[in-house]
């Protein structure tokens, strides 16, 4: 085992129709009593916790860590909800390359996300892709994103008894806050522009490589030394 991909979840591996902004509403009404907005709150590549504090602050609520808590609980419950009645999918390609990468040898997969992981759970079980990731890195581990190499890293260790270089790790995401977070600890990172952002956009932030989406594997295979 020598080689590390790290997952984010939205943009990247799904797209959930608005299920998540609708839950966040829908929380901030059933435990505020608030018709609130997300206008002018960045979405992409944060995590729930700053996303939380964000939206209390812009409605006049306290953002305090026990009103966060509230908060993402009621946002939790909601969103299974969202979600069944979103048109939520799984993005190009990764339904088929997450199998395929999980019976290469020395390639290990997880997660690197701003979900907190009971959300990860939720959103990823739901279209039946929870069971490719046996650890990750999530929101609960802390509000800020590039933090979150570092405790991807230990539980890689935990998990398989081996120390990654961070060389051989690949944070792959779909917004500049993904290639900056995989930067931040030393690993390299692919963008796809899946999300919201373009493949200039990303390419500004120079990630160690762009793609479209990954409906053709090759391209990826090869960058992470599965393909000659």
């Amino acid at each position: 085992m020598h080689t590390l991909l790290l997952w984010d979840i939205d943009g990247t591996l799904i797209l959930s129709d608005g299920a998540g902004e609708r839950a966040l509403l829908a929380a901030l009404c059933d435990e505020f009593g608030i018709t609130g907005t997300l206008a002018g709150i960045e979405l992409g590549g944060r995590t729930d916790p700053w996303i939380a504090r964000q939206i209390l602050r812009a409605h006049g609520l306290p953002a305090s860590p026990a009103a966060i808590r509230r908060y993402l609980d009621a946002y939790l419950a909601a969103l299974p909800a969202e979600l069944a009645r979103a048109r939520a999918r799984v993005l190009p390609g990764i339904r088929e390359l997450l199998p395929r990468v999980a019976a290469l040898p020395g390639i290990a997969q997880a997660l690197l996300t701003g979900n907190l992981r009971r959300g990860a759970e939720i959103k990823l079980s739901h279209h039946g892709l929870w069971e490719h990731f046996p650890f990750g890195a999530f929101s609960d581990d802390s509000e800020t994103r590039n933090d979150l190499g570092p405790h991807a890293l230990r539980r890689a260790l935990a998990h398989h008894a081996v120390e990654f270089a961070p060389a051989r790790v690949f944070v792959i995401g779909d917004t500049p806050h993904d290639i900056a977070c995989g930067k931040i600890f030393g690993a390299q990172t692919i963008a796809l522009a899946t999300g919201g952002w373009s493949v200039d956009e990303l390419r500004a932030h120079q990630p160690t490589a762009v793609f479209a989406d990954l409906s053709d594997p090759a391209p990826f295979l090869r960058l992470i030394g599965a393909l000659g």
